[in-house]
C-alpha cells in the first residue's frame, strides 16, 4: 500500500522536486501552496504524513501545524518541516507546534524518503 503525503510549499520548484522524488518511490502525493491551502487540502483527507515548509503567505508552517495539531483525526499524523532554516529556536518552536522532524533544503531525495517511510511506518 502507498503512503499518502501532504506537502505543503510555496515554492513551485520545491514542489515539482517533492512530486517528482515521492512519485517516483511509490508514494501518493498531494500538494498545497500555503498554510490555508493545505488545510483545504487535508480536509477529507487521510495521508500517512504531513510535509511542511515554514515560511509561507497567508498561513506560515508554525500555524499550519498548530491548526492540524488542533483537529482529532490528525493529532498523531507525523509531520516533517522542510526548510531552509536551520536555527534551534525554530526547531523548538516546531516541535512545540507539533512537528515529527525537521529536514533542511535542499533536501537529499533519498533521505527524505527514507524519513517519510520511518515516521509513517
Amino acid at each position: 500500500m502507498s503512503l499518502k503525503v501532504l506537502a505543503v510549499d510555496d515554492s513551485r520548484t520545491i514542489r515539482d522536486m517533492l512530486k517528482l522524488t515521492l512519485e517516483h518511490a511509490g508514494m501518493e502525493l498531494y500538494l498545497a501552496e500555503d498554510g490555508v491551502h493545505g488545510l483545504e487540502v487535508l480536509d477529507g483527507l487521510e495521508p500517512d504524513a504531513i510535509i511542511s515548509d515554514i515560511n509561507m503567505p497567508r498561513l506560515d508552517g508554525f500555524g499550519f501545524i498548530e491548526a492540524v495539531r488542533g483537529q482529532d483525526r490528525h493529532r498523531a499524523t507525523p509531520i516533517l518541516v522542510l526548510t531552509t532554516e536551520s536555527a534551534a529556536e525554530l526547531k523548538a518552536r516546531a516541535r512545540a507546534a507539533g512537528a515529527t522532524g525537521w529536514i533542511v533544503k535542499p533536501f537529499d531525495p533519498t533521505k527524505l524518503v527514507k524519513a517519510l517511510n520511518m515516521v509513517a511506518g
